[in-house]
């Protein structure tokens, strides 16, 4: 994983071989359709409707006054999705909720090596998940339109995962640490833990972190270049969108939808969720 561009940032490199255990990993990023199944099963993972929003503040604060930057879900109405959204990403959502929704659905969030590893679909040193020349046809990016496009709308890689780089940035499990990559262990590395059994402890104790978390793939307002699949970022686990020189100066961008997720989980668990969506 990683890169060894003479032009990549400090934080893409060293690429490093690194092996990791047998995974599977969704193929398109989570929706809009699929996030509200979640939210109306756990309802204090929605917004508070005007009704009961008085009642309600004191138990939202104490979830959402931590959990959030002030702008989950900032698209929505309500609990509910814009008209004809359904099968775009869901966006707007910080690393807690995205956790949230993985732990409910009986999955996770990938690795940031498991994530390079699926986003690669095999190929070895390429720039891209498809090769070594950028091409428009496989990517949503560059786009300045603040609006994400339906899951699956571009071909997928290799492994048959679509929207792996472009889109919305997609969360990963790893605590974000810039260099990383020049001491990450050979197997199975995830930054911020030492073993197995410490990613499964964190699964049901996230609410406890506070450490950046780490944001791979790019968005749709990533430009071609940097859209490669060793493109990596580190924010807080509150943040519900990623800020650009771009987003803060264009009004109608501001609180653009740029974040959102994908779960991966173990091969052992497969029967159990074979049928979940």
């Amino acid at each position: 994983m990683g890169s060894n561009n003479e032009r990549a940032k400090v934080r893409k490199k060293p690429a490093c071989k690194v092996y990791v255990d047998a995974f599977y990993m969704d193929k398109y990023p989570v929706t809009n359709a699929q996030y509200k199944v979640f939210i109306d099963a756990n309802p204090r993972w929605g917004k508070p409707s005007k009704r009961d929003e008085w009642n309600r503040v004191k138990k939202i604060l104490s979830i959402f006054g931590k959990y959030h930057d002030g702008n989950y879900l900032k698209h929505w109405h309500g609990n509910n999705f814009p008209v004809g959204k359904d099968d775009h990403p869901v966006t707007h959502v910080s690393w807690y909720a995205a956790m949230a929704y993985a732990q409910w659905a009986g999955k996770r969030l990938p690795t940031e090596a498991e994530w390079e590893k699926a986003a690669r679909g095999g190929l070895k040193g390429q720039k891209y998940p498809w090769g070594n020349l950028m091409d428009s046809n496989m990517v949503f990016c560059g786009k300045d339109v603040g609006k994400t496009t339906s899951v699956g709308k571009y071909p997928p890689n290799n492994y048959g995962l679509h929207d792996i780089v472009g889109n919305v940035w997609e969360w990963c499990v790893d605590e974000y640490v810039p260099n990383f990559y020049s001491s990450a262990p050979v197997r199975n590395p995830v930054a911020g833990l030492s073993t197995k059994k410490e990613l499964e402890l964190l699964i049901f104790n996230f609410r406890n972190v506070s450490t950046d978390r780490v944001l791979r793939g790019g968005s749709l307002f990533t430009s071609s270049e940097p859209i490669q699949t060793a493109i990596r970022r580190g924010r807080s686990p509150l943040l519900t969108v990623v800020y650009s020189t771009k987003l803060v100066t264009s009004h109608s961008t501001r609180f653009a939808a740029n974040i959102g997720f994908r779960c991966a989980w173990d091969t052992r668990l497969k029967s159990n969720f074979y049928n979940l969506y």
